[in-house]
């Protein structure tokens, strides 16, 4: 204190040789003084305004109501150290709803209290000062210099050891929450907080520090830099940045040293901490301003130690964490992350469009049989590294499957244009350098909150959709498109469970000769029944057990069905009527196709001659050898083969005279161009072509007289259609045979 002062009253200096003190470098000491009196705002500046606690000035902050002191409470908080409050001010009890706004309200306990007030009637009550934490009352009187020197400085030690206390906890509690919460992205990042707290508030110090670890040793980096994993105060954001980014050579340089020679480093100004555990290392640099004691050390070493332990189990569970969320080859995020980061697109709070993409690698599994796995590994790492380069930070990446890498981002960073653009470029693998061609499948985002895994669904979607276009690459989620999917999806379990019960219908359509209209064979035709007394077209079910597959079990079915029927009918006196059915590419794909047709021939007792196989032009072009190889057999087995819906397709003559054909069928399309007058130049030509290959040709969809004679006049053999019998079902079909025979 200045030596000018002598006595034990509160002094008043002459406002014209006051002079402002000069802001020190040091920290300082924040003091607000609350009292609607500007003349004891002026005194207890000017007492003590050369008092230094603990090598730090004071610094005043001034309010002249409760009102005005509740402003600088919101903006400054815990960091007052003291508040010298007036208790009557605007009202009688201001300085107490002061006091309760600080304690109650914004929940700081850190400040110490001091009320002060002229009017002794209206003291607190002593429950009050219990309650809410005050440390001293006195009456403005009674604060004499040296009393309010004593008190301030008094207060600034209890701030000080209520601070440290609470940052000790504080510290404890971030490293017991992220210990207990290992698994969490930002685990490490906040194990690594705690560790900066604890140690600051362990020498008395605020939290001012970072810890920094080499990047292979926790970080996902593939460079071996040093990076900052958790940081307080001013380093705070800086944390997962190189420590180069701190723009600071000295921390670098020490930091760097620090990990260089395995030890802590303590020297004037400089103080890091060494932290390892089974070569999981990291150096905790310290922004003090003074040397540690060697009492600290001591303390600090055994913090190291017991903490050691902690930080190996962080990264043990960071890696167990990479494991289960990151692709091992490229790095990125894996499905199981990436459905994480779709699933926190509702926390985004953004009002930007947000596009989820999906990008699939055409053709990816020749490269990998062309030229090895190596190789393909080494593709896939570069398509990494080019969405990185492509695609800002911003926009997440994913590696989904084998070849099929995500995008999640705004919408305008991801599009079909700038993802195409991305793959103009060939790529380079080893010492080879080859294009990519890539399928795309988006999803917009809606406004409402969506869970991950259907955003990638949807995507899937859109993604499966695109690669059925054939005129672009990509294609946008549309509900319509869920919709259908979803609708598909149901019609298949039903057909499934249907086709369990024993609830699919085989009807017949009869086949007659053309010349004298005697049956001479049906066709059997799949039915299945809605439950409403109607049917549901084979047009829809078809395609829907071709693509679940069903379609094999149901074709043995209407085989073996057939074969029964077959039998039936002989031993109701027509031994020669044969049934034709349709054959479709995934029976044919079956390996035990043709060996189960010919034992369901067997079992049923029927001539193999009596079962027909329809096939369709779309069938042969799909796996022709196949289909060639499999027809052959069975026709050498005594099976007949028809080919349905010829010219249709796409018609090859060279598969056309492989195929050991015995029947050809002109589609109801061309019959239908049939006209009193006009030629029907393709029937004519199917007929022709049949006769010219030595096969019976058979037209179908004859509804009227004239088409009949018409294709009887080209030539053709036999007929089905409506004008001859509609599909009907087995027991309408015997009283339809018993009805022509006895006419």
């Amino acid at each position: 204190m200045s030596a000018e002062y002598d006595n034990d009253e509160l002094v008043f200096l002459d406002e014209d040789t006051h002079q402002e003190l000069e802001q020190s470098n040091k920290r300082e000491w924040n003091i607000l003084i609350v009292d609607d009196d500007e003349e004891i705002h002026t005194v207890t500046r000017l007492a003590l305004s050369d008092l230094e606690v603990h090598d730090r000035t004071l610094n005043f902050l001034h309010a002249y109501s409760g009102k005005e002191a509740k402003i600088i409470l919101d903006e400054y908080g815990s960091s007052i150290a003291i508040i010298l409050l007036d208790v009557v001010m605007e009202t009688d009890d201001a300085g107490l709803t002061v006091v309760r706004y600080l304690r109650e309200t914004l929940n700081h306990h850190e400040p110490r209290i001091i009320l002060r007030t002229g009017q002794p009637g209206f003291a607190p009550e002593e429950e009050v000062i219990k309650t809410y934490d005050i440390n001293d009352y006195k009456t403005k009187t009674e604060l004499t210099r040296a009393k309010l020197l004593t008190t301030v400085i008094s207060s600034v030690r209890s701030y000080q050891q209520i601070l440290t206390i609470n940052q000790s906890r504080i510290g404890l509690q971030k490293i017991i929450h992220s210990a207990s919460n290992l698994l969490e992205e930002h685990s490490i990042k906040g194990f690594c907080e705690g560790i900066v707290t604890q140690i600051s508030s362990m020498v008395g110090l605020e939290a001012e520090g970072i810890v920094c670890a080499r990047a292979g040793s926790v970080l996902d980096r593939d460079d071996d830099g040093v990076y900052v994993l958790g940081a307080a105060g001013d380093y705070a954001t800086y944390i997962n940045e190189r420590i180069e980014s701190l723009h600071n050579a000295l921390i670098v340089e020490h930091v760097s040293r620090c990990l260089r020679l395995k030890k802590h480093i303590f020297e004037a100004g400089v103080s890091v901490l060494y932290l390892n555990s089974s070569g999981f290392e990291a150096a905790v640099y310290l922004n003090l301003h003074s040397e540690i004691s060697e009492l600290d050390k001591q303390l600090l070493e055994v913090f190291l130690s017991s903490i050691s332990v902690g930080y190996e189990n962080v990264y043990l569970f960071h890696e167990l964490r990479n494991a289960a969320f990151r692709d091992w080859l490229t790095r990125l995020p894996n499905r199981n992350e990436f459905i994480n980061i779709l699933d926190h697109s509702k926390n985004y709070h953004t009002q930007e469009q947000l596009c989820a993409a999906l990008i699939d690698i055409n053709q990816f599994s020749d490269i990998n049989d062309g030229l090895g796995q190596e190789a393909g590994n080494e593709l896939l790492k570069a398509v990494a590294q080019r969405l990185n380069n492509c695609f800002g930070a911003e926009v997440k990446k994913s590696r989904i499957a084998a070849d099929v890498f995500g995008l999640f981002g705004k919408a305008e960073e991801v599009t079909p244009a700038l993802i195409n653009q991305a793959f103009q470029q060939p790529f380079s693998a080893g010492d080879n350098t080859m294009p990519l061609n890539v399928t795309i499948g988006l999803c917009l985002l809606g406004r409402k909150p969506e869970a991950g895994v259907d955003i990638l669904k949807r995507t899937n979607i859109a993604l499966n959709r695109a690669k059925k276009i054939p005129t672009t690459n990509f294609e946008y989620f549309a509900p319509e498109i869920e919709e259908q999917t979803t609708w598909r999806l149901h019609m298949i379990r039903r057909l499934r469970n249907d086709f369990t019960a024993r609830k699919l219908e085989l009807w017949f359509q009869p086949q007659v000769d053309l010349s004298s209209e005697k049956v001479i064979g049906m066709e059997g035709l799949l039915r299945w029944p809605d439950g409403n007394g109607g049917f549901i077209s084979p047009a829809e079910f078809v395609p829907l057990a071709e693509y679940s597959g069903l379609i094999v079990d149901i074709g043995y079915w209407v085989v073996e069905e057939s074969c029964k029927r077959l039998q039936e009918l002989a031993n109701l006196g027509y031994p020669n009527l044969r049934v034709a059915v349709n054959v479709s590419i995934p029976q044919f794909r079956d390996p035990q196709f043709v060996k189960s047709i010919k034992r369901l021939i067997t079992e049923s007792g029927i001539s193999p001659s009596l079962l027909e196989l329809e096939i369709t032009e779309s069938v042969v072009m799909d796996e022709p050898q196949i289909v060639i190889d499999a027809l052959t057999d069975l026709k050498q087995f005594g099976v007949t083969i028809a080919i349905d819906d010829f010219g249709t397709g796409f018609s090859s003559m060279s598969y056309l005279q492989k195929l050991p054909l015995d029947r050809l069928k002109v589609d109801r399309s061309f019959v239908a161009e049939i006209r009193p007058g006009e030629t029907a130049f393709i029937a004519e030509t199917i007929v022709t072509l049949g006769s010219k290959l030595g096969l019976t040709t058979i037209a179908e969809g004859i509804e009227k007289r004239e088409q009949a004679s018409f294709m009887i006049k080209l030539g053709c053999d036999e007929a089905q259609g409506y004008l001859f019998g509609r599909p009907m079902p087995f027991t309408s079909l015997v009283e339809f045979l018993a009805e022509r025979r006895a006419d």
